[in-house]
């Protein structure tokens, strides 16, 4: 399309790691129309995983589902004044809710793509858009990218991008400095998620973390901030022979994490938003998946390797799903432990433990 865009909106209403896979929609879109200024729009609480991205203009948050519905009204009704004010001249919908199409249909703009949804053929909600594709891709990431098809552009960028600053690599060097940490050597491991079906056994994590230290490298446990993940890192800590960091748990911001996940040697975890950000950042990786759909949301990575439960035994359909069961618990421990070991020993040599050499 030979159109040059001026002002640019991205939707995406999901989770921190969704908000990080749209991020070569935003990239493509940059590349193709580089002097278009891209805005986002996102749940309030997802803006810090995008806020350090040089490609975002302006980051405009919803509240999420945990509010009330008086609150998200006033909240939809202002968010909307705003975009109204910045004269959109393209929309590009990723999301499926519906105060989407409401506030889309609101905004005076010309070209409005969004994605198609199944469950959303209603004569309403295509009509709030110029144009709905047919979503193709196995990943999606390349989901994502397909919803640009009527645009005709010829350039694609499919790397995802997470973004920090030089201050955020010197705060956590300093940190891992003050726990014994030497920045040269040493593994991330982020064991927890927002749901219980996608998380491994405490006792497991242990015995992978006791392998890694007794070859030298040094283990941060990383987490969020809520008591059931502090919970999960103080568990897996109590069970090690030799004791990884987890001062930094829960305390760290994203562009903080990132920098962390970007200087390690590997970084290990559960289906999340870090297994993401190290995807992103080119990070070795090993992986667990329980009952998900392991190859749709697979690190967007070369370096990685990845354990899905279903391999081990059958998983359950998505509609029979026990979301407080642990299903990667039938992965061995002695599986991941020569997962590290072959992506460690591919590494270069300046990753491998000094005492090593």
């Amino acid at each position: 399309m030979d159109k040059q865009y001026k002002r640019i909106l991205v939707i995406k209403l999901r989770f921190h790691g969704d908000m990080l896979l749209t991020t070569p929609v935003i990239s493509t879109l940059k590349l193709n129309y580089p002097d278009a200024k891209i805005d986002v729009l996102l749940y309030e609480d997802t803006m810090p995983i995008l806020s350090e991205n040089p490609e975002v203009n302006a980051l405009y948050g919803i509240k999420n589902k945990k509010t009330s519905t008086i609150e998200k009204l006033q909240n939809v009704a202002k968010t909307i004044g705003l975009l109204r004010k910045n004269n959109y001249d393209l929309v590009i919908n990723l999301t499926d809710q519906w105060p989407v199409a409401f506030l889309v249909k609101c905004l005076q703009t010309k070209n409005k793509i969004s994605l198609q949804f199944y469950h959303r053929k209603s004569i309403f909600w295509t009509h709030c858009f110029s144009e709905s594709v047919e979503p193709k891709g196995a990943h999606i990431v390349e989901r994502n990218l397909s919803t640009l098809a009527p645009l005709g552009l010829q350039n694609i960028i499919t790397e995802t991008k997470m973004s920090y600053q030089p201050e955020h690599w010197h705060t956590i060097q300093q940190r891992l400095s003050e726990n014994c940490v030497d920045s040269q050597h040493y593994v991330v491991i982020q064991p927890t998620a927002r749901q219980m079906f996608k998380c491994w056994d405490e006792e497991k994590f242990a015995e992978v973390i006791d392998s890694l230290e007794s070859r030298g490298f040094s283990v941060v446990l990383t987490s969020g901030p809520s008591a059931d993940d502090i919970a999960c890192v103080t568990k897996i800590k109590e069970n090690c022979k030799i004791k990884p960091v987890t001062a930094l748990a829960g305390k760290t911001s994203f562009p903080e994490l990132a920098a962390l996940i970007d200087h390690a040697s590997l970084f290990i975890g559960v289906d999340s938003a870090p297994m993401h950000i190290a995807a992103a950042l080119k990070t070795p990786i090993v992986c667990l998946f329980g009952a998900t759909d392991h190859r749709f949301w697979r690190p967007w990575s070369d370096n990685f390797i990845m354990f899905w439960a279903g391999d081990y035994q059958p998983m359950p359909t998505r509609d029979n799903l026990d979301r407080h069961r642990k299903y990667l618990s039938c992965i061995p421990a002695s599986d991941v432990i020569e997962a590290t070991e072959k992506l460690l020993k591919d590494s270069s040599d300046e990753l491998l433990p000094k005492d090593s050499e």
